[in-house]
């Protein structure tokens, strides 16, 4: 089954908002294996809608369809449904009376207005689909055995209707073949390189079997792809190639994506051992503090993190002598251990992690090149660090920092625990 989506607003075209619909509904279609071949935007504007609808449904079983649906006159998905569909709108009293529930509930600080009251008309040929969290609902209509489903672009709202209803129903009435991804999260080897470890690997993959490369800033993702209709066929032979990796190139593989990770792997060894980390991060900007309590469960090991951003916060924060800025600048290996060391004193942690370079575009406060970084680790048997020049522009040198960090950090554990 071939997925198109297609999303509707001039608010994405112009960069306004970021298209966080699309990577959600295509994340729940894979899961039933349904693929989705294209996602298009496009905008507010009855011709270009009426002209993707039709180029959709040459090419797609389903089409799946978000924004446009609001109170407003801008808002003309339905009326344009109508006219693709040769339909009219009537009134649909149950979405009414939700509509009513809801303002009545919700709603306090004004009446109900027409517009409002206008969300219940609906294209007489569309199944309605109950949408919970808001006042338009979902609309699933068919035309030459292709699927098109309207929902609101609000993203609770479409997240709402996709989990209770659209997915359901989609499960119900279609074979859809199995998909199963595995993705290995690896870190500190480029793509190439670990492409030409893997290569003799990689050539003996079954042919329903594919694997993707997705590389980012220190770090490469291996996402293994098995479709077929043996449901356990394909996950154990998805498992048993991922197995397969490890003597090749285990020293880099730090997790699998969705159960584990190189936060989580850390975290799993400090608790054990009951020990606590802490960060100092200055070019990091919180960076490592924000992933690290992305995780639930982290204060079982994270005791907290100071964002020493300014010069003089180094020193009257994590108490980094004066002196040793001067002598060495604030970009240095003599620093960033300093800063490590600081964080561990006030946070009470065995481990602490800290960063400082110059991220760029401008050197700052101090004369190293633009793109290089000091990370400082923080252990109870010493304290290292390393330099690294991580090129430009700013968003790469920092994301690269941060996962060297934890790289780093990892690697300290492991090697502290033997």
């Amino acid at each position: 089954m071939i997925a198109e989506i297609i999303t509707i607003g001039d608010e994405i075209l112009i960069g306004q908002i970021v298209d966080t619909n699309s990577v959600f509904i295509s994340k729940a279609l894979n899961e039933i294996g349904i693929s989705v071949h294209q996602i298009t935007s496009i905008q507010d504007e009855k011709q270009h809608i009426l002209e993707a609808l039709e180029a959709a449904r040459k090419k797609a079983d389903l089409v799946l369809i978000t924004g446009g649906l609001g109170p407003t006159k801008d808002d003309i998905t339905k009326h344009t449904l109508c006219e693709y569909f040769e339909d009219t709108l009537v009134k649909n009293q149950e979405v009414l009376t939700h509509i009513e529930e809801l303002f009545e509930k919700y709603v306090t600080s004004s009446t109900i207005s027409t517009m409002n009251r206008d969300q219940a008309l609906v294209p007489s040929k569309a199944q309605i689909l109950h949408n919970k969290y808001g006042t338009a609902p979902g609309m699933w209509l068919e035309k030459d055995s292709t699927v098109f489903v309207s929902m609101p672009g609000v993203p609770y709202e479409m997240r709402g209707l996709m989990t209770h209803q659209i997915i359901p129903k989609l499960q119900k009435e279609f074979e859809r073949p199995f998909i199963y991804h595995k993705t290995i999260l690896t870190y500190g080897m480029g793509e190439s390189s670990i492409a030409m470890k893997i290569e003799h690997w990689e050539n003996k993959l079954p042919n329903f079997i594919k694997l993707a490369y997705l590389p980012n800033v220190g770090r490469v993702r291996l996402r293994l792809t098995g479709k077929g209709q043996d449901r356990e066929h394909i996950i154990n032979a998805v498992d048993d190639y991922a197995e397969k990796l490890y003597p090749i190139i285990g020293d880099i593989i730090k997790g699998i994506e969705g159960t584990s990770n190189i936060i989580t792997e850390i975290g799993d060894l400090l608790i054990d051992k009951g020990l606590k980390l802490a960060a100092a991060e200055s070019c990091t900007g919180g960076r490592i503090a924000s992933q690290i309590t992305e995780e639930s469960g982290v204060s079982a090991f994270f005791n907290g993190s100071a964002v020493t951003y300014a010069v003089q916060s180094k020193i009257d924060i994590l108490g980094v002598p004066k002196v040793l800025i001067d002598r060495h600048s604030v970009v240095s290996a003599e620093v960033v251990e300093a800063m490590a060391e600081g964080a561990a004193k006030i946070y009470h942690a065995d481990y602490a992690i800290a960063t400082t370079g110059n991220a760029g575009p401008t050197k700052g406060n101090s004369d190293v090149e633009v793109g290089t970084v000091f990370i400082g680790i923080k252990t109870p048997n010493g304290t290292i660090s390393q330099r690294f020049n991580f090129g430009q522009p700013r968003e790469k040198v920092v994301n690269k920092a941060v996962n060297k960090a934890f790289q780093m950090l990892l690697e300290e554990i492991l090697k502290n625990s033997n």
